[in-house]
This record gives structure tokens, C-alpha cells and sequence, in this order.
């Protein structure tokens, strides 16, 4: 049996060295081509990071010595990318989020189930250390019975930093749709599918300047809210409050901190894969640290892809999986939508929470 999942990169931007880098912590993976619309920027990336092959969309689209496309092109491109993959006989995984609109996400998941093919994405930070020892807590009782949770990303945006970042203040973007599947993948693996969200929604500022490189100075228009506020109801029973922001300058709020019957739970960063984790029960007079040790602390962006491939070949389900990536996409946009609405919107989508990973410190626990 091929025991290697045979991966095309499609979009060699920002994010493709983290994911070129993957090889290295999993070994199954082989990145054999990748494909850019600005073709210098495929073959830098190649020559980089040792792919054999630069080449065109067109062409990776159609090479038959390959598994699954990975897409990491711009979220606006998501959806069509993917679903030019699947038509052309590939398992697709895509970066976050799977699409701008619950339709293509949908469509998507068809795409897939007629062409008997995979379709995941990400995040998969989920399965890292941090969250996976986190998983084993809660399902453990270690804080009783779930009852409600909090999730805060707040932040001042992207714009000081990243490159080209006028696609972050638009529609398909903003903190909800970049930052969010983080935050609401966490609380997925960790208390099951989202049942009902309503919430509020308002952009703070009507532009944002460039802080650094090449554009450094070009005003953005903001197309989209930049602070998004949801109360969301879980499936299994516990609410949440999501707060997501790129309004706010600075802030103490925590992570993400689920509240138990027998006790608090704090995570780690759902944007990293290693901790810290902290527990308090209900007779503690203070937080303590809980050991961190599952493997894939650092970095591990490509686990996501890796235990999808070991996936098809046991023909099981795969962790990080379409219905998983879509049913986000789907509470992204109804916190939208209830937003604009005044609405309290249901969710339709109601996957199974992903199994846990085994206990175990290799790439060998994925299989």
C-alpha cells in the first residue's frame, strides 16, 4: 500500500513556507509540485524549499502524480480552487476559511461525496499538544460537566504588519472569517457542533493605512465589520461568548477559558499548537499548570493534511474534515447574519466531534 500522500501546493503567498516546512515533522507528506499565478513566486518557493516542480495552476491541476491539492490561495479563491481539484480527480484541503459563503461550502461537500474524493481544511491546530491535552481534560471530567465558555481574539489587525493586507477588510475576511475558525474549531473539538448564534457586528474605522513593506502607506477601505460579538448555544448544552476583533489596541482578555461544573479550563492560543494549559477545580486557591505532553508543540501546520492521508488509505473519517470546516463557515456566517438581522439564527450543519487523537509521541499516532 502507498504509504506517502503526494501533495500539490496551489498558492505559494505568505503562509506556503509553513507548509513546505511540513515534510519535516511528517514524513508521509511529499510535496512534489507547486503552482502560482505570479510563476517567479512558485519557482522561489521550489528552489527554496527543494520541490521538484514549479508550475503553472493549469498544470497542477492536470498532473496525475498527485494526491491532494492544497490550497492556500486567497479565501476569495478558495472555494473555485477547490472545487477545480475535486473536478480533476484530487482530494482538496484548503486553508481557512473553506469559502466566503455557506453555498460554495455546501457545494463543495457535494462536489466531494459524488467523486468519491476527501475534503478538509483548516485550522488544524486542534490536533496539536496543546489542545489535544486540553481534549483529554475535559473528556476525562477533569472540570465536571461542560457548562459555558468564553473566546477573545483582540487585536488591532494586520495591517502594521503583513505584506498585502487589503484582503483582510473585506467581505469573506475581517477577524470573524480569519481568525475565528480558530477559536470556534476549538470549542467544536471540545464540546461539539454549535446549535444557535445570534450576536452584533460594526466596523470601528472606515479605513486602515499600510505599516510596512513595499505598499507601506496605501489606505485600505474597510468592506467588512472589524469587531464581531457572538452568543453562541452548544448542541450538547454549554453557551459561549466570541468576541472578535481587529478595533482593539490592547487587551488582558484570556484565550479561550471553558467553565465546568467541578472546575475552569485555560487553553493555549488556538492560533499555536503547544500551551500552556491550566486548570483550577472548585476548592483551588489558584490556577496550576497541567503537563503539556502530547506530541506537535511547535508549529505543526501539515498535521491537518497528513492524518487526512492516512485517512483515505484506512478508508475512515478524517479528523480535520469538510463537514468540520464547513459547519464554521456555516456559524461564521450566521453570526453575520444574525448581526445584521437582530435574528437568533439555527444552525443546520451537525457534525460529530472529531476523535480525539491516541496517546503517543510520532507521526504514527495519525494512522
Amino acid at each position: 500500500m502507498q504509504e506517502t500522500t503526494r501533495v500539490g501546493i496551489m498558492g505559494c503567498g505568505n503562509i506556503a513556507p509553513t507548509y513546505l516546512k511540513a515534510p519535516r515533522l511528517f514524513p508521509s507528506l511529499q510535496i512534489v509540485a507547486c503552482a502560482d499565478l505570479i510563476p517567479e513566486r512558485s519557482r522561489a518557493r521550489a528552489a527554496e524549499y527543494g520541490v521538484s516542480r514549479a508550475c503553472t495552476p493549469e498544470e497542477l491541476l492536470s498532473a496525475d502524480d498527485l494526491d491532494v491539492i492544497l490550497n492556500l490561495t486567497v479565501p476569495i479563491a478558495h472555494a473555485e480552487v477547490s472545487r477545480q481539484a475535486l473536478l480533476h480527480g484530487k482530494h482538496a484541503y484548503s486553508e481557512k476559511p473553506a469559502a466566503v459563503n455557506l453555498q460554495d461550502g455546501q457545494e463543495l461537500l457535494n462536489l466531494a461525496a459524488q467523486r468519491g474524493l476527501r475534503f478538509g481544511g483548516a485550522p488544524d491546530t486542534f490536533l496539536g499538544a496543546g489542545m489535544q491535552t486540553c481534549r483529554a481534560l475535559i473528556d476525562s471530567g477533569a472540570i465536571g460537566a461542560p457548562v459555558a465558555a468564553t473566546a477573545f481574539m483582540l487585536s488591532h489587525g494586520p495591517e502594521a504588519w503583513h505584506p498585502d493586507p487589503y484582503f483582510f477588510f473585506q467581505p469573506g475576511a475581517g477577524p470573524l472569517f480569519d481568525m475565528a475558525p480558530y477559536y470556534l474549531t476549538a470549542l467544536v473539538n471540545l464540546l461539539g457542533p454549535v446549535a444557535r448564534t445570534t450576536g452584533f457586528a460594526r466596523a470601528g474605522f472606515s479605513q486602515r493605512t499600510v505599516g510596512s513593506g513595499p505598499k507601506a502607506g496605501e489606505v485600505i477601505p474597510v468592506n467588512t465589520p472589524t469587531h464581531v460579538t457572538s452568543c453562541l448555544e452548544f448542541s450538547s448544552g454549554p453557551t459561549a461568548t466570541l468576541v472578535m476583533s481587529f478595533d482593539v489596541w490592547h487587551s488582558e482578555a484570556p484565550r479561550i477559558e471553558i467553565y465546568g461544573s467541578e472546575g475552569s479550563l485555560s487553553l493555549p492560543d488556538p492560533n499555536t499548537f503547544g500551551g500552556p494549559v491550566r486548570i483550577r477545580a472548585a476548592a483551588d486557591k489558584e490556577w496550576r499548570d497541567v503537563p503539556v505532553t502530547r506530541p506537535f508543540t511547535t508549529d505543526s501546520r501539515g498535521i491537518g493534511v497528513a492524518e487526512m492521508g492516512f485517512a483515505i488509505r484506512a478508508g475512515r473519517p478524517q479528523r480535520a474534515s469538510g463537514d468540520l470546516t464547513v459547519h464554521v463557515l456555516e456559524v461564521m456566517q450566521a453570526a453575520l447574519t444574525a448581526a445584521e438581522s437582530a435574528s437568533v439564527i439555527r444552525i443546520q450543519s451537525q457534525p460529530a466531534r472529531p476523535a480525539a487523537l491516541p496517546e503517543g509521541q510520532t507521526e504514527d499516532i495519525l494512522r
